[in-house]
């Protein structure tokens, strides 16, 4: 485990943290108005490859070549000219800090980051990070990884499950769950909608099934992996057949057969690696899921709430009032399937290339 100090001072300005892999949703902006929870599990950091917040240069500003140098493989509107590496945490892990009031940036309900560092090391008086819990973006901080140190401390050092543990132990991330608002004249609320992480996973994966289809049509498994994939797909590629096949695959699931060509596999939490199969499936792409969604995935809930009368049986949930479902079709989070498109090299192609200068919300229902 490690604690973060001020590279100015030597002050502890966090508890002792493990480090996990950032997720998939760490860049999402979800909804208006939306009181999103903390992105991080306390006592946990994760460490972001790529500059976040301003100052930023617009497309045409960025010098030939630079931008595929970062990582980036088709136009984007701007580019974030931060130092990279922020090390994130959740806000409730941070110590010896203070708030820069004049830093507040262009916030909405609470802080955004816009301006740049808005907290300060309360010994030395120095930018550490920056605070982010404005409306519909994810609660974190975010420490500079030019402005604080990572030193190991004594104690307990949490290892790394293995595929089989994860797969008995982990928690599928529900399809669907109550979005808080923040208090308006009518006071704080909620609403019933498809889950944001949900919406960020299936941007990520659906950037990857379409690079993984070679521009033909693909088959994904019935089920929930059909409500949320097939009709973006459909929308995205071109009829007809044959189709390329996806296949869910991971720990404790039996081995693909060699006909699949492309894998749905599980993102290990804590390295950030995809499972990896072995044998003649071994060449299939691999689309990547977060843990949580892929269990979803595997082992969907059995069924939806249903009223129920008389005694209540042992296999009925009780649930009442029912809760509203969402009214509108499930869709993929564009900027996540965007940020994610543009960052992977087969973007070049002519024919994706136009999907993703002709994108419209409603190819991604």
């Amino acid at each position: 485990m490690f604690v973060f100090v001020c590279a100015g001072c030597g002050a502890d300005l966090t508890t002792p943290l493990s480090q996990v892999a950032l997720p998939v949703h760490a860049h999402q902006s979800y909804g208006n108005g939306v009181q999103l929870p903390v992105l991080m599990r306390a006592g946990t950091f994760a460490v972001d490859p790529e500059p976040w917040g301003g100052p930023w240069r617009m497309w045409d500003e960025i010098e030939p070549g630079e931008a595929e140098a970062r990582g980036i493989h088709a136009p984007v509107h701007a580019l974030s000219d931060a130092t990279p590496g922020a090390v994130v945490i959740a806000p409730g892990d941070v110590r010896g800090t203070r708030l820069i009031p004049e830093k507040r940036g262009g916030s909405c309900c609470g802080l955004d980051g816009a301006d740049g560092p808005n907290m300060a090391c309360e010994a030395c008086d120095s930018p550490v990070g920056t605070r982010v819990d404005d409306c519909s973006l994810w609660q974190a901080v975010r420490l500079g990884s030019d402005a604080v140190h990572r030193v190991p401390v004594d104690g307990t050092h949490p290892g790394s499950l293995s595929w089989t543990e994860l797969a008995e132990t982990g928690e599928a991330a529900p399809l669907f769950e109550p979005i808080a608002t923040w208090g308006g004249r009518s006071g704080a609320g909620h609403y019933w909608s498809w889950s944001p992480q949900w919406e960020a996973a299936a941007g990520h994966a659906l950037a990857h099934l379409l690079v993984a289809s070679q521009g033909q049509p693909v088959k994904v498994p019935d089920g929930v992996a059909t409500d949320v994939f097939q009709r973006a797909l459909d929308a995205l590629l071109p009829a007809g057949a044959p189709k390329r096949r996806a296949v869910l695959a991971g720990p404790e699931l039996p081995s693909p057969d060699a006909e699949a060509d492309i894998l749905l596999v599980p993102i290990h939490p804590r390295t950030g690696r995809s499972w990896t199969p072995a044998g003649p499936t071994a060449s299939a792409y691999r689309v990547p899921l977060p843990l949580g969604v892929w269990l979803s995935l595997v082992s969907p809930p059995p069924y939806l709430p249903v009223p129920a009368s008389g005694r209540m049986p042992r296999d009925v949930l009780r649930d009442d009032p029912l809760p509203l479902l969402p009214y509108w079709p499930f869709r993929a989070d564009r900027r996540t399937f965007e940020h994610t498109l543009v960052r992977l090299p087969a973007v070049r192609r002519p024919w994706l290339r136009t999907i993703l200068e002709n994108l419209d919300h409603e190819h991604l229902a």
